[in-house]
């Protein structure tokens, strides 16, 4: 399980236990890795951060170059030596958000002819507040985690003040205090808005009493205590970098500046420590409010620009197979159709097209695993300046490149691009034959030979045309696996669509579950999606899983009692009946499992043959692509397709881009306190 070190693992995994103890390959490999395990991989660079100095370096620190490569200087030094030094180290950071919002104004340009100033929006744009309040985020800077999301929909923005508040009370701190319940309670008028003291109403207004911003802390200095403003950013410094000494010396000058206005020395105390509880989690206004911005600017997009904005985020993501999948599942929830990759249709990137007069997306080749940008481009330059392609033979004459190689064309006929010319199978077959002729007529075309049959025509063409042998069928099994190993998803069609009638009739469909199913024993049935195993502190494996139906997806809560019974049918592609209690902790449906069983596919075909697959069962659009049915805004959590308790605790922003908890190596304790608190917090006959 992530997270987890070796020793313990080979302790507490009884599947690795076992492989350790009776695999001498295994047992090697392991007990080299132990060695290995927690030494220094490398040396490496900041990713964002500039030393600067008044003077040469070399004056200060040692230097070098860089291990990765030969350009460029960095020191020797680590940041906090260097910091101590009282060297100057800035972090210039780059978020991909702000390319997302630069390539989606300029498809919206491309495809509408709209010229978007984003510096002139409303900030009160009613449809972009709507989008915040429905949670609808995913793709939104800073607001996709399921946890905001289901925080949003309590507070229900009305202006761009509250997006900047949930920007800055969005981290463990505040969510574990109960700041942020007591913000929305006080916004909607559950709890009564109060001050202390009149004068402290000017910093705290807009965010109904509460002290959200270090800047807040700031301005209630100056008004109490008559602090200036250097003062006021010491005070700030020294609790946010929690400096004892100079806090126990600005809070008697504190002290002295109230008493000096007239106010009791006790509300100077009380202030104070609050100033002081609020030093733990406190968040820079201004930080929050760019934040803010760009996740505003990226939800006006969403919100007005569905399609374009969508296509945008997909490109981004196109490296990332498991993004674009969840990303994919938000277009379909949002009614937009992504049709799988042509040759003869794809771009480079994901594009908006309008063919059957409504905007789809269709999937950029360079998403396709495997196949590189260079023969992306030159395929889609080519059809450019001479049109489609007409036949597998005319595509390798036209398409001149050495990246054409088998390892990109197996990933195209893979992944369907080609499925308007030839069955996969048979592509696949005569993949030797189609290199080898695609080659012959390059080294002839370089060697400036002619045909010996000068213009006998249709005889010579059929010389020398490219003559591919029959092939087996490729059951669909397998084109649907190579299509969600190769885009991250399933394109053509779905694993589930012939047993459709089986799964309406004998399961709960898992878009109709409701609010009146919570705490009912229920029974759904689909395919495992997603399994991530955690290790407890009480040393128990435990699962959460997420399994999908022709209707949507919910995770599954696997308690070790359970696991421990039944560990083998946990497995990804795994088509399985799953009963167990339906739970809505935090607004989110999970499913709290107490029977797994695998379906028996044979009866199941059977039964959907007899009864027939529904149109309402599963939509197709004009090329045969799936199109999940729009799930409800609690199956909508799910597409970040990762377990709760990895979500909850919102983004990192000191990266290049926003990025999980979940997927920070050093946040184990908090995966797995998650993992224990839900234990604790949901007794269950299953659990330990």
């Amino acid at each position: 399980p992530m997270f987890t070190k070796l020793p313990d693992a080979l302790l507490n995994v009884k599947e690795l236990k076992d492989l350790y103890n009776s695999d001498s390959q295994a047992k090697n490999l392991i007990d080299n890795a132990l060695k290995l395990e927690g030494v220094a991989r490398h040396s490496s660079t900041h990713a964002c951060g500039v030393v600067i100095s008044k003077n040469s370096l070399n004056h200060y620190t040692p230097c070098q170059f860089p291990p990765q490569k030969d350009s460029g200087i960095v020191t020797q030094y680590e940041m906090h030596n260097i910091e101590d030094l009282g060297l100057l180290k800035m972090d210039f950071l780059g978020l991909k958000n702000l390319t997302i919002i630069e390539n989606a104004l300029k498809i919206i340009s491309k495809t509408k002819n709209d010229k978007i100033d984003l510096a002139n929006i409303s900030l009160n744009d009613e449809k972009t507040l709507k989008l915040f309040q429905q949670g609808k985020t995913t793709g939104v800077f800073q607001f996709e985690s399921s946890g905001m999301k289901r925080y949003l929909k309590k507070l229900k923005p009305t202006d761009f003040e509250d997006v900047i508040a949930m920007v800055a009370l969005y981290r463990p701190g505040p969510l574990n205090s109960g700041m942020v319940d007591e913000f929305i309670d006080r916004k909607h008028g559950k709890k009564k808005i109060t001050y202390k003291h009149p004068i402290m109403e000017n910093a705290l207004k807009n965010t109904y009493g509460i002290i959200v911003y270090q800047e807040q802390v700031m301005r209630l200095s100056k008004d109490m205590a008559s602090f200036t403003g250097g003062q006021a950013d010491t005070l700030r410094k020294a609790m946010g970098k929690k400096i004892a000494e100079l806090m126990a010396k600005m809070k008697g000058s504190f002290i002295e500046g109230c008493l000096k206005n007239n106010l009791e020395k006790k509300l100077a105390e009380e202030t104070f420590s609050d100033m002081e509880n609020f030093a733990e989690y406190g968040f820079n206004r201004s930080h929050a409010v760019c934040y803010a911005l760009i996740g505003y600017q990226t939800a006006y997009l969403k919100a007005h620009y569905p399609a374009e904005f969508m296509a945008s985020l997909l490109t981004s993501d196109q490296e990332n197979i498991d993004r674009i999948a969840i990303e994919v599942d938000e277009c379909r929830q949002m009614g937009i159709e992504v049709l799988p990759p042509d040759v003869n249709k794809s771009f480079i990137n994901f594009g908006v097209i309008n063919e059957n007069k409504k905007e789809e997306i269709r999937f950029g080749l360079s998403a396709i695993k495997n196949v590189g940008h260079n023969i992306v481009e030159t395929i889609v330059e080519e059809r450019k300046e001479n049109g489609k392609f007409e036949s597998i033979e005319n595509f390798v004459l036209r398409v001149e490149s050495k990246d054409l190689n088998k390892k990109s064309m197996e990933s195209l006929i893979k992944t369907g691009a080609f499925d308007s010319m030839e069955e996969r199978s048979k592509l696949l077959a005569n993949m030797e034959r189609i290199l080898n002729f695609a080659k012959e007529h390059q080294q002839a075309k370089n060697n400036g030979q002619v045909s010996l049959f000068g213009d006998l025509g249709s005889s010579e063409d059929n010389i020398n045309k490219l003559q591919l042998t029959d092939a087996r069928i490729i059951d669909k099994t397998e084109k649907m696996a190579w299509e969600k190993e190769l885009l991250g998803l399933y394109v053509s069609d779905h694993p589930l669509k012939e047993y459709s009638s089986y799964l309406r009739n004998n399961f709960k469909s898992i878009n109709n579950l409701s609010n009146e199913d919570v705490n009912q024993i229920v029974k759904v049935g689909g395919i495992i999606t997603k399994i991530q195993k955690i290790i407890t502190k009480s040393g128990k494996a435990m699962v959460f899983a997420v399994i999908e139906d022709l209707t949507g997806k919910i995770e599954v809560l696997v308690f070790p009692r359970l696991l421990e019974s039944n560990q083998e049918i946990w497995e990804e592609g795994n088509i399985v009946s799953i009963k167990g209690k339906l739970n809505d902790k935090d607004g989110v449906f999970k499913l709290l499992c107490e029977e797994i069983r695998r379906i028996n596919m044979d009866e199941a075909k059977k039964y959907s043959k007899e009864n027939g697959i529904e149109k309402d069962d599963i939509p197709e659009n004009s090329e045969g692509s799936i199109v999940a049915k729009p799930c409800g805004t609690q199956n909508a959590e799910l597409a970040n397709a990762v377990p709760q308790p990895y979500r909850d605790y919102g983004t990192v922003e000191e990266n290049n881009s926003s990025k999980n908890y979940s997927d920070c190596e050093n946040n184990t304790e908090t995966v797995r306190d998650e993992g224990e608190k839900y234990l604790e917090n949901n007794k269950h006959p299953l659990a330990p």
